[in-house]
């Protein structure tokens, strides 16, 4: 190997020279930025109060990020540079950064810290990893949790360059495979208040009337017959703030290891003139059953309240999924989302999501559930954008929710009273199931417009009621008095299902996070919505040959069939009995940056329930970090396998168990008969590869 400091200085980046500081890596992809011109932020050596702030001479100052603790001043255009100058040159300032926007994702502010994420070759040790730091001015700070020689570095102040140049360098060091600079970006919330409707709990039960459709509710008074929910049993809702003295969050035990990790306590409570989104998504996940007021999906499941920074840096994530984790929550609820269009997610906050959906519930894993967003856009797609106010997004325009794609979340996509598409909800081939929710026109957050109608404007009457849940307190909140009528959006969707799968795991607590997401989707009630969508003319409302909707995934969630389902579990785990082994020798290339990859299939005849499965692929490609590798079971179930992690690496020969890869668990308890295939995609062009060989042996 060669000496990395001699590496470093090679400037073989695969980035331009000129563009080092205007390309950001991130999730395995490449986004293209831009220079905000009329501000900047600095992290000052000590703390100033705000009535000081407000006197620094380079410039007018903002607000503060009080978790990245940076503070945001305004400048002239043509003042920016020698702003930033002085800042820089000041005894008294730690870090001075640009701001940033991402490229055809308008309204998006990015802002850096100073930490940089590096994950190494297998084969660079502690000497070399040291090496490298010091030639590049970084301070090593902590290791990744769940991904091999990965670490978070400190940019010190003797740095000459950001940390985005210095990322971009790093990634053209072969001893690296990925580096990535902590980004912050503002939390979107996933909800606007629209007009109060008819103030009853129709979603969870209800015998047919105006604006309720048979088949609109979640059936939940028959899963009550089995379980209301137990406190062992603990939600985590994720969210702005919680009014914890509303009577429904009252009782013995309800309460779990609350957390504010925006004022850094123990009371995430609402600020004076704060409407709490997340008192309302608690209440309908486990509003108590105490004869006043309402009920939630799981009245008798404890909730862990936890309250977000408000930004989406890879911190204020991780320490999100690791407070839950640690608290031992079973379920995680989160109705928010990047106030982005496009947003992959970075290294370590993939990680801290697999970490939880792995290692969470001593090792059974968290179920984790993201709203799919309001948008009436693709959690992961293009669409042709016209008629926006000042031309704020035109053409075709690809839209990501990373959060929302990532593999071990569900996605919760939602549908009216009406058991049709709510008309804001988001969609794509990545939503698990939908839920109950209220019918409004889509729209979205951006950070410098506020919100926004999504456009073409829809000209027709969108029918449905709304959502009756907790509301803050008094004159505080969305209404007046204790509660709300009019909540909705996928934000009130996705509670719901956690809710569910709150009930699902009180009545079996030894499914793992991966065998309650099959149930929920295959007890799923298959509605159907053959209208097209008022907004682009789309008709994605029915099922293909997999049973996935990409409205509404695999269906609106059925609580008493998916309790009924638990409940059927709970017998004892069958004794393996034999292997069946089936194996591919067929070589097949891997075509370059091809979304719809490669399928090798291998026949099992045997129809006997898996115990047990273990694969084993032998690639070669030009560059491993391309690829992602999935399963798919004879049921049309994907499991991924590998994702855009290998970097640099040219062969793959490895097998994958449940034990290492517990994605694997999902697969188990079905049978083992049809045809499962090895898909591999590569995503990124130039560099190709072939399949060797795969093997599969399945224990029964």
């Amino acid at each position: 190997m060669n000496d990395p400091i001699n590496l470093a200085n090679s400037g073989n980046t695969g980035v331009p020279a000129s563009n080092l500081g205007l390309v950001l890596q991130r999730g395995g992809e490449e986004l293209i930025l831009e220079k905000v011109l009329d501000r900047f932020s600095v992290r000052l050596s000590s703390d100033i109060p705000p009535e000081q702030l407000s006197q620094l001479s380079w410039g007018t100052w903002q607000r503060s990020i009080p978790q990245a603790r940076l503070e945001i001043l305004t400048v002239a255009p043509n003042e920016l540079d020698k702003a930033m100058s002085q800042a820089r040159a000041d005894q008294n300032v730690a870090f001075a950064s640009h701001i940033y926007k991402l490229k055809d994702n308008p309204g998006t502010f990015v802002y850096l810290n100073d930490q940089i994420t590096i994950q190494f070759a297998d084969a660079v040790d502690a000497a070399k990893i040291n090496a490298l730091s010091l030639s590049f001015n970084l301070v090593q700070d902590k290791p990744v949790l769940g991904l091999p020689n990965t670490f978070v570095f400190l940019v010190s102040k003797q740095a000459t360059e950001n940390p985005i140049k210095i990322a971009n360098q790093l990634q053209g060091i072969k001893e690296v495979l990925a580096a990535e600079p902590n980004i912050l970006v503002r939390q979107e919330t996933h909800y606007k208040p629209r007009d109060p409707l008819y103030p009853k709990q129709w979603y969870l039960n209800h015998n047919g009337s105006n604006q309720l459709a048979a088949g609109s509710h979640i059936s939940v008074e028959s899963a009550w017959d089995i379980t209301r929910g137990v406190r062992s049993v603990v939600v985590a809702v994720v969210d702005d703030s919680f009014d914890l003295n509303h009577p429904d969050f009252q009782g013995s035990g309800k309460i779990v290891a609350p957390r504010d990790l925006k004022e850094n306590d123990f009371l995430p409570l609402p600020d004076v003139e704060e409407t709490s989104h997340g008192t309302a998504c608690a209440g309908l996940a486990v509003a108590e059953e105490n004869g006043k007021g309402i009920v939630g999906v799981a009245p008798g499941c404890a909730l862990m309240p936890i309250r977000t920074t408000g930004f989406l840096d890879d911190e204020s994530i991780e320490d999100i999924f690791n407070w839950a984790i640690e608290k031992g929550a079973s379920v995680i609820s989160c109705s928010w989302g990047a106030s982005a269009v496009y947003f992959p997610l970075s290294l370590r906050q993939s990680a801290a999501i697999t970490r939880a959906a792995t290692k969470g519930r001593n090792g059974k894993g968290c179920v984790i559930l993201f709203a799919a967003g309001n948008a009436n856009r693709p959690i992961s797609g293009t669409v042709f954008e016209r008629n926006w106010p000042k031309n704020l997004l035109s053409g075709d325009t690809d839209w990501l929710s990373g959060f929302a794609v990532h593999a071990d979340v569900l996605a919760i996509s939602a549908a009216n009273s009406l058991a049709k598409k709510s008309a804001y909800s988001n969609w794509g081939e990545n939503i698990a199931v939908c839920a109950p929710s209220n019918n409004a026109p889509p729209g979205m957050w951006f950070q410098d417009q506020g919100f926004m109608e999504t456009q073409p404007a829809i000209a027709t009457t969108l029918s449905g009621l709304g959502m009756l849940t907790t509301d803050q307190l008094g004159a505080a909140g969305y209404d007046a008095g204790d509660f709300t009528s009019n909540f909705g959006g996928t934000s009130a969707a996705t509670p719901v299902v956690a809710g569910v799968a709150a009930l699902i795991l009180s009545a079996n607590p030894d499914l793992t996070a991966k065998q309650v997401r099959r149930i929920l989707q295959e007890t799923a009630d298959k509605i159907v919505d053959t209208n097209p969508d008022p907004q682009l003319g789309l008709k994605e409302g029915t099922y293909d040959s997999n049973g996935h909707s990409q409205w509404f995934g695999y269906g609106k969630i059925n609580a008493a069939k998916a309790v009924q389902a638990a409940q059927q579990m709970r017998a004892g785990t069958p004794t393996v009995t034999k292997q069946i082994k089936g194996r591919n020798d067929s070589k097949l290339g891997i075509p370059d940056n091809n979304r719809q990859g490669i399928k090798s299939a291998i026949a099992i005849s045997e129809a006997s329930l898996i115990q047990d499965i273990q694969i084993t692929v032998n690639i070669t490609h030009d560059f491993l970090g391309d690829l992602e590798i999935y399963v798919i079971a004879p049921n049309n179930q994907p499991v991924l396998l590998q994702n855009r992690t290998l970097g640099r690496r040219t062969n793959l020969q490895t097998t994958y168990t449940v034990r290492s890869h517990p994605a694997l668990k999902q697969l188990l308890s079905i049978s083992a008969k049809g045809n499962w295939q090895l898909q591999i995609i590569d995503y990124v062009p130039q560099d190709i590869g072939q399949l060797n060989s795969w093997e599969l042996i399945l224990s029964v």
